[in-house]
């Protein structure tokens, strides 16, 4: 049987230590990250060749992902019901490959430079219905199997899973108020919430697979340590919002004070003095 578990951690990993492509205007993604590249004063780097050009085939195969993994929740829920021995790899390996298309998609738009405002739309919305499905699973096997592993087990596991969801909501609430402000950039996935992101999807995977009690024990130190990156980062997203409503609002109150030029009598008297001469 393929090591499943070996394959995604080491995928994650792979996507973890990808430099941030913030910091290169040709990796962007989207406009709103060539704008922040620029804020940030990084440089592009100019390149010998062209970049290839997406095909309009091409251009729909990210967004295809996207679709396609919003396909696949309603089969991991079905396949974490079914009451066969293998229900629970089937369950993960699709969970697996959901993650893997998030992946995989995020790197064909960033290397095609393909953005769509669909996509744009729908690809946080799969991530978050994902990631909150597969959280109300398993709160509510824990809840139902406690004495199966160890007291208080489901209380770690809802706890947990209250406070990814809190955060994602928080997250989501602030981005859109940014966006409002012209300040969408400055709340932009960070390194925080890329570990944050890997190490909850290999932590959901050992827990939904529970193939023996140290995968679940170590799946379920794996969200503990998600978590807390959770509030790290949503504390850092929070942080920068703050202080981009304050440079705003500076600004603002700055314009105001600004004293309105006077228009120039004299020289519109002079003006007007030539013009009669003229006459």
């Amino acid at each position: 049987m393929p090591d499943f578990a070996g394959i995604f951690v080491k995928a994650l990993l792979c996507w973890c230590i990808i430099p941030d492509v913030a910091k290169s205007e040709s990796g962007s993604r989207c406009p709103r990250r060539r704008e922040r590249a620029k804020q940030n004063g990084h440089t592009r780097m100019q390149n010998t060749q062209a970049p290839k050009k997406a095909t309009p085939f091409m251009e729909k195969i990210p967004n295809a992902l996207t679709l396609f993994r919003v396909i696949l929740i309603p089969f991991y829920v079905l396949f974490y019901y079914l009451p066969f021995d293998l229900s629970n790899l089937a369950a993960a390996v699709i969970f697996i490959i959901a993650c893997l298309t998030d992946l995989l998609d995020g790197y064909l738009a960033r290397k095609w430079q393909v953005c769509s405002r669909f996509g744009a739309f729908l690809d946080p919305v799969a991530d978050k219905i994902m990631v909150c499905v597969a959280l109300i699973l398993m709160v509510s096997h824990y809840s139902k199997y406690e004495a199966n592993y160890f007291p208080y087990i489901s209380v770690i596991v809802t706890l947990c899973a209250i406070v990814v969801v809190s955060r994602e909501i928080v997250i989501s609430a602030l981005r859109e108020w940014m966006a409002e402000i012209g300040s969408r950039a400055r709340v932009a996935v960070s390194w925080i919430g890329k570990w944050k992101t890997s190490i909850q999807m290999i932590a959901i995977s050992g827990l939904i697979w529970r193939h023996n009690m140290e995968m679940v024990y170590l799946g379920l130190a794996m969200l503990l340590v998600a978590v807390v990156l959770t509030i790290w980062s949503m504390i850092d997203y929070i942080i920068a919002g703050v202080r981009a409503i304050n440079e705003k609002t500076a600004a603002a109150q700055a314009a105001k004070k600004a004293p309105v030029p006077e228009p120039d009598n004299e020289g519109s008297a002079a003006g007007e003095d030539s013009r009669d001469s003229a006459q």
